[in-house]
């Protein structure tokens, strides 16, 4: 059994359940006692909120530029103008955040986009987006991404006392090319949802940095968020196991599985407490029920090819990387890894063509700038 623990990652959305009659935290799941007070205030007023500087852009740049309307001019500004963010999915920004820093992920995008919005009057419709899954790591924590994007309407200009809005003038704005669109199936969600989301990527970025009780109380804020984002419990269960209470961790998974026996990233990650429980058994009859649901395991082949690499058989690893590559294309690690396979077997030019892939496809500037010094180290290279 690989020992990883799986979070449910919001580097652009993570899955939502249907409503329910669920409105808090199930009794037994929160364990304030064990966390000493988060480094900042927790404050989902301030992940909406409107900084100086984005007042200032709405009153003298977007308010100079009417005469397209409200929302062409904030649409033009976020695809090609001051707005467009560069992709960065080491952190999830609030809106102000993410304005200073000119970067962030699909989620810091639309909450930006949200912002600004909303102080212009238009009507924003939120949507999780799914298309497959999309694996990342950190270490030995696995994220599994998805993604979201926001829908601006346009007020309707008929006369009523009730405001409209055309459903055939909704536009949405989204970091992902048309064509990729296109094979999205989208499902509106809440505001709430929203900010569930944006907690739950805090505190698995908290998480990632072994800040154990800030990333607790970022679970906590999603779940009250949205009682049934079973992602943010997902998260809350690896905090509880990297504390040391595996107890605690396993009463949280199973809550997750009662509600969906066929999530995967719960049935991992119980499988690994059963584990640290010392019930192998139970840990092994969960395994078995994940292999059944799931099939191969997220970075199986992966794992198999870093460990052809370290006994030089890079022939083996090879096959194993191309595998990866085969059922998660735009994963940059599988082509850099698969790149590395191919330069130490002498292909250069096959080497030089899966760095390319990893440095069009990596999501953090040490990732691209990584990628970038391996290709220019090929262009002087000599079998």
């Amino acid at each position: 059994m690989i020992q990883r623990a799986i979070v449910v990652l919001s580097l652009c959305l993570a899955g939502c359940a249907p409503l329910s009659s669920l409105t808090r935290a199930p009794d037994g799941i929160l364990h304030d006692e064990l966390f000493a007070a988060p480094a900042e205030p927790i404050d989902t007023k301030q992940v909406f909120a409107l900084s100086d500087p984005m007042k200032a852009y709405l009153r003298d740049e977007l308010a100079s530029q009417q005469f397209k309307g409200g929302r062409q001019a904030l649409i033009d500004a976020v695809s090609q103008g001051q707005l467009r963010l560069e992709y960065d999915s080491v952190t999830t920004r609030n809106a102000a955040e993410a304005f200073d820093a000119k970067a962030g992920n699909c989620l810091s995008l639309v909450i930006m986009t949200a912002a600004f919005a909303k102080a212009l009057g238009l009507d924003v419709q939120y949507n999780a987006a799914a298309g497959g899954d999309l694996w990342s790591r950190s270490g030995n924590i696995y994220f599994l991404n998805g993604h979201v994007n926001v829908t601006l309407g346009r007020r309707s200009t008929e006369p009523s006392r009730i405001m409209l809005y055309d459903s055939a003038e909704l536009l949405t704005i989204d970091f992902l090319p048309g064509s990729e669109i296109r094979r999205l199936h989208s499902t509106p969600v809440g505001e709430n949802t929203i900010l569930a989301m944006y907690m739950n990527n805090r505190a698995a970025e908290a998480l990632v940095r072994g800040r154990l009780d800030d990333a607790y109380w970022l679970a906590r804020e999603a779940i009250r968020q949205n009682a049934e984002f079973w992602a943010a419990y997902n998260t809350l269960g690896v905090i509880y196991l990297r504390r040391g209470n595996p107890e605690m961790a396993e009463t949280v998974f199973r809550r997750v599985l009662r509600s969906d026996p066929a999530d995967t990233r719960a049935l991992a990650n119980l499988a690994l407490t059963l584990g640290r429980l010392g019930r192998e058994a139970d840990a092994r009859a969960v395994d078995e029920q994940l292999a059944r649901a799931e099939g191969d395991a997220p970075f199986h082949y992966f794992h198999a090819g870093l460990a052809a690499m370290e006994a030089g058989d890079f022939k083996t690893a090879r096959g194993l990387f191309a595998k990866e590559v085969r059922r998660a294309p735009e994963y940059h690690e599988f082509h850099f890894w698969l790149g590395l396979a191919e330069l130490r077997l002498g292909n250069v030019n096959e080497a030089r063509s899966e760095f390319s892939l990893a440095l069009e496809a990596s999501t953090t500037p040490h990732d691209h700038d990584l990628y970038a010094a391996k290709l220019a180290r090929l262009s002087s290279y000599r079998r």
